[in-house]
């Protein structure tokens, strides 16, 4: 308790304290006086001894006190896991074992398990690149899943220059070790003139654990692979000969395989490419000999040991051809009708694909609500890109605390979750996944739940959650080393009880106990560490310090990013989306104390506090402004310049840099930056219905010289001097004008409430509504016809895709906005 860490004092009553008497203070001057040279250096020594002393109990309590931190700060949280042990296993959870779980890759398979045997895809049109990991810059022109239920089956679609990939997968229960799956690629061509060789290369990788054997046909071609490691048990990998499109006849291919042991799954394209050697030979039956680039036999990467066994299988041909690889479970072999493949494969796809189609209208209505076709189609490429981009990732964190500067790696962790995207961010984001379990949530609950739970098991001892997760060698390998450090004072918006919050009315009573100890730590950690200079005001801590490099610094924590805020971080700072987001917190663990059947005290207190219109005026209001504002130490008066460094010497001249020219002196003010941050009130329905300040948020959005645009809202004023202005020489503006379809989403979920509430901005809330839904959806929809992807934002000036893509994450909400479910 807080008040056994006071001093306590005797039972009795307590007498004044002498040294306050001017008499007894003469009395002990007098006792004080040196009575000779030998007192006198007495009383020097036991000084220094004492102030010794004292010096050393402070370096020891001061070393303590680093010590526990560090330890804290890698120690995981004690309350019992969120993810009960074993419940990921095959026999627990055989649905979710094997899945599509390596997002970063076009096409690749694994089990829900630290070390899982991988499975995955590559190809390469002789005369261009190896394909293998998804890329944004240089890659195919499309690519996504088109159907997908994250559960059994799924269907992509892939566009590289004249080659079309056509990727299928269907799961097949049975056994104690998840069951069996099959693969179908098909591949053509279109266009006129003849087609590149293609070569596809299917492999089977092991991460530290299992055994590989190659099963051989004719000493030449890689037939199957039989393998056994502690998850899936005894397994066969069988490749059956390619055949042409519709037909059941074996196509001409030339065969090349490779052995060779891997010193990490990061490096396996490595490993493929440097292996390749134009020394193979693709001569069909009367046409001319070509040569091609051939894997050799075995190989390596020269001077690192390796860590497990890579076994693959390239198939050179003319498109058009169907491949198809089937695994089989050892332990599935009693209760198997036959093998998936062939006929009996297309049967099975054609019926998972109408299954597809009829819960996917079923849950959503789209049909029903007068979407085409096409909008339809649209629609469920969404949701299957989100589903495909599920990832289970294993490893540990690089983690950081905010008094010791080397950094720690974490405990080892697992975690099963969504990833924003496939090309750039293949893995996962805290506040991210909020937005994720939305729709996880209304299509699958189980599965969110899921997902949910393993974010909690991240936590640490004192109820952080690091705000990335860069888990294994994989996902390390794609992240700048800059970027890869976990700061622990840093936050990042609790977006996941905006889930739960949808989740909890249907959500089984002992799921909910088993995360009720992590969302009050977390929450509490929260509370504790982003609190603001006044009681109810709250800051998000880690802005970026350097005062000369950036036009404003940056507020990762937050998730807007570079979004403006006070020119000069400081300790008085009082950002209103975080005061929001608590707001949220609070609300949603007080309903959750009141489903356990628990008292809502004193979260219910905090949710009524932080919900005071009143008090949110008073905090944030901004009158010069006409909306509601962060506060701090701020100027408006600030610029970015090009200066020349001062030359050295003998040195070349340097390279003139962006600087930040303050002109004028900051001061505690409102910060005048009317964008997404003015809107959190509204857009996590902290405003009353009939409050006052309701008209100017809903003006703001419409006016065109603002926040509205014909495809969607802005993330800054039009009119804001921060407006599409660069960060950095280096950075070019993100959350400084372009549209994002997560604020949009959360826009339009307000906006349908504030129209079905009484109050008088009703109607005047239900026709922007109504504007807005049909401006952002059109736009989505318009710009995935023509480009194929959903994007990370959408230019305000004519709603073109920017930034990554595909971005499959929170902009896969355009799904709910289109059934108007929120």
């Amino acid at each position: 308790m807080a008040g056994e860490r006071r001093r306590r004092g005797g039972d009795g009553p307590r007498e004044r304290p002498r040294e306050r008497d001017p008499k007894h203070r003469q009395q002990q001057k007098q006792q004080q006086q040196p009575r000779g040279p030998g007192r006198g250096r007495t009383v020097l020594v036991a000084s220094a001894a004492a102030a010794a002393l004292a010096l050393g109990l402070v370096a020891a309590a001061t070393e303590w006190s680093r010590w526990s931190e560090a330890s804290r700060l890698v120690t995981p949280h004690p309350a019992p896991p969120a993810v009960p042990p074993g419940s990921t296993g095959p026999l627990a959870s055989p649905t979710y074992f094997w899945g599509t779980y390596r997002p970063h890759v076009y096409f690749g398979m694994k089990t829900r398990s630290p070390r899982s045997v991988v499975t995955g895809l590559m190809w390469l049109q002789h005369g261009g690149g190896l394909r293998h990991t998804c890329d944004s810059g240089d890659g195919p022109a499309r690519y996504g899943w088109v159907m997908h239920d994250g559960e059994n089956f799924g269907v992509q679609e892939i566009r590289d220059g004249r080659l079309l990939l056509r990727t299928e997968f269907v799961k097949q229960p049975g056994g104690d070790h998840g069951g069996d799956w099959s693969w179908r690629v098909t591949a053509r061509t279109e266009g006129k003139g003849p087609a590149p060789l293609l070569s596809l290369f299917f492999y089977v990788a092991t991460d530290g654990q299992g055994e590989l054997r190659p099963v051989l046909h004719n000493g030449t071609r890689l037939a199957a692979v039989e393998g056994t490691s502690e998850e899936l048990g005894n397994f066969t990998l069988t490749f059956l000969p390619p055949t042409g499109e519709g037909e059941e006849e074996p196509k001409y291919a030339s065969y090349n395989f490779l052995a060779a042991g891997v010193p990490g799954l990061h490096r396996l394209t490595e490993l493929v490419q440097r292996s390749l050697r134009e020394a193979s030979l693709f001569s069909p039956p009367g046409r001319p000999r070509r040569h091609y680039l051939g894997v050799s036999r075995t190989g390596g990467l020269p001077g690192e040991p390796p860590q497990g066994q890579l076994l693959l299988h390239q198939v050179t041909l003319e498109a058009p051809a169907v491949l198809e690889a089937v695994l089989e479970s050892g332990s599935a072999a009693g209760a198997r009708r036959g093998r998936l493949a062939g006929r009996a494969l297309g049967t099975a796809l054609a019926r998972h694909a109408a299954a597809f189609e009829r819960r996917f209208e079923d849950t959503f209505g789209l049909g029903a609500r007068g979407a085409t076709p096409p909008q339809r189609r649209f629609a469920q490429a969404a949701l299957s890109e989100l589903l495909g981009g599920l990832g289970f990732f294993h490893g540990r964190s690089l983690l950081r605390s905010e008094r010791r500067s080397e950094p720690l790696p974490g405990p080892e962790a697992v975690l099963f979750t969504a990833a924003p995207s496939r090309s750039c961010f293949p893995r996962g984001f805290l506040w991210d996944e909020g937005f994720h379990l939305l729709l996880l949530g209304r299509w699958a609950p189980a599965l969110a739940r899921d997902v949910l739970a393993h974010w909690l098991d991240l936590m640490n001892a004192d109820g952080w959650i690091p705000r990335e997760q860069i888990l294994g060698d994989e996902a390390r390998a794609r992240v700048p080393p800059e970027f890869v450090l976990q700061h622990s004072e840093t936050a990042n918006p609790p977006t996941l009880l905006l889930a739960l919050e949808r989740l909890l009315p249907d959500a089984p009573l002992p799921y909910l106990r088993r995360l009720s100890p992590r969302l009050r730590a977390w929450f509490s950690w929260l509370n504790r560490t982003q609190a603001g200079p006044e009681p109810l005001t709250f800051r998000w801590r880690g802005r970026d310090t350097d005062a000369e490099r950036f036009l404003n610094p940056k507020t990762l924590a937050s998730g807007l990013d570079d979004y403006p805020r006070a020119s000069h971080p400081s300790e008085q700072e009082r950002h209103l989306d975080l005061r929001c987001w608590m707001a949220l917190g609070a609300r949603v663990l007080a309903a959750l104390a009141e489903r356990l059947g628990e008292p809502p005290e004193p979260y219910g207190d905090m949710a009524l506090a932080l919900s005071d219109n009143a008090l949110l005026e008073r905090h944030h209001w901004a009158p010069e402004l006409g909306a509601f504002a962060d506060f701090g130490n701020h100027s408006t008066a600030v610029a970015l310049r090009w200066h020349r460094p001062a030359p050295v010497p003998g040195q070349a001249p340097p390279a003139p840099r962006l600087h930040r020219e303050v002109r004028e002196a900051p001061r505690p003010r409102f910060v005048g930056a009317l964008g997404y941050v003015s809107l959190f009130p509204l857009l996590l329905q902290l405003l009353r219905a009939d409050s006052p300040r309701l008209p100017a948020l809903l003006g703001a959005m419409r006016s065109e010289a603002k926040l509205w645009t014909p495809f969607g809202l802005r993330s800054l004023a039009r009119d804001s001097p921060w407006y599409l202005q660069r960060n950095t020489e280096h950075d070019p503006p993100y959350w400084r004008g372009s549209v994002w379809v997560n604020m949009n989403f959360l826009a339009l979920r307000a906006l349908h409430g504030y129209a079905h509430a009484a109050g008088p901005h009703r109607e005047q809330a239900a026709r922007l509504y109504r504007e807005l839904r049909h401006n952002l959806v059109t736009n989505m929809f318009r710009q995935h016809e023509a480009t194929g992807f959903l994007w990370e934002q959408y230019r305000d000036s004519d709603g073109a895709g920017q930034g990554c893509h595909p971005f499959a994450g929170w902009s896969a909400l355009v799904v709910l906005a289109m059934a108007e479910d929120y």
